[in-house]
């Protein structure tokens, strides 16, 4: 190599064109080294002009204050709820039609001392109005009222119930009574009063309704009525009431015979006949 390169340095000292071969190469190194000078330059002017330059931000947005706050994230958690089973749609029945009904009370103002009679209440449908119905037994006191019940036989079973209180009289029965009532349908209570001495005694006939649910057995009781009972207890000379119709059975009878026409002709007849048979 070194017998290469100085053959070919001989060459060019020798040649004709060395002087200018060598300037020629002279000047493409100094043009080289100056097109890299200007490129470095221009490099660091780039580099010193993007770092001395401030940085534009954008432009600030108006800040506004939340007046609620600020929603939770949409992504719920996942809850399975049981399935409802669909239950059966309950209406509410309509009000009951009240059924118009009359309840009457009739009972004796006044009885003997031992002797019984009888008290009664009725329940019937009202087809009178205001026109007082007439009593069962001549002279007997009789009272009533219009009263209203609720129509409700389709869900319930109605039982009217009765009770006379009064204090002194024997009262048979003396406990509650009851009767079903269907519609239409009329309920009759009896009582036996007995006074066993003489005087006024005052009492009450209670009347009820009793409603019991045909599909439950629920039990609800009204009182509808009560009414007032005065009844007066007599005696005569202080007898009761077997002893004075005796009496009267007695008075009764010698009244009858003093009564009889002729009677006083027919005891002289009598005293003239007994005296004859005396003297003979």
């Amino acid at each position: 190599m070194q017998d290469d390169d100085s053959g070919k340095n001989s060459f060019v000292h020798a040649g004709p064109w060395a002087g200018l071969l060598n300037n020629r190469r002279r000047l493409i190194r100094n043009f080289t080294f100056f097109v890299a000078g200007l490129v470095l330059f221009g490099i660091g002017i780039a580099c010193g002009a993007s770092a001395g330059a401030p940085v534009s931000s954008p432009a600030a947005l108006p800040v506004v204050e939340a007046t609620q706050p600020a929603p939770a994230s949409t992504f719920l958690p996942l809850v399975i709820q049981p399935t409802l089973t669909a239950e059966p749609l309950v209406i509410a029945p309509p009000p009951a039609i009240l059924e118009s009904r009359r309840l009457t009370l009739e009972y004796p103002p006044q009885i003997r001392v031992g002797d019984s009679d009888v008290i009664r209440l009725t329940l019937e449908v009202d087809t009178l109005g205001n026109v007082t119905p007439t009593a069962e037994t001549q002279g007997n006191t009789i009272t009533g009222e219009v009263i209203q019940i609720p129509n409700l036989y389709d869900t319930h079973n109605v039982i009217a119930e009765a009770r006379l209180d009064m204090a002194g009289p024997q009262i048979r029965p003396s406990e509650l009574i009851s009767e079903p009532l269907t519609p239409g349908q009329s309920a009759t209570f009896y009582w036996s009063i007995r006074p066993t001495s003489a005087g006024i005694f005052r009492g009450t006939a209670w009347f009820y309704l009793r409603f019991v649910d045909k599909v439950s057995g629920e039990e609800s009781r009204k009182t509808v009525s009560a009414q007032a009972v005065e009844v007066e207890a007599t005696s005569f000379f202080g007898l009761n009431g077997n002893a004075a119709r005796a009496a009267g059975g007695v008075g009764s009878v010698f009244g009858a015979i003093l009564g009889i026409p002729f009677i006083d002709d027919v005891l002289k007849w009598l005293w003239t006949r007994i005296r004859r048979l005396k003297n003979t």
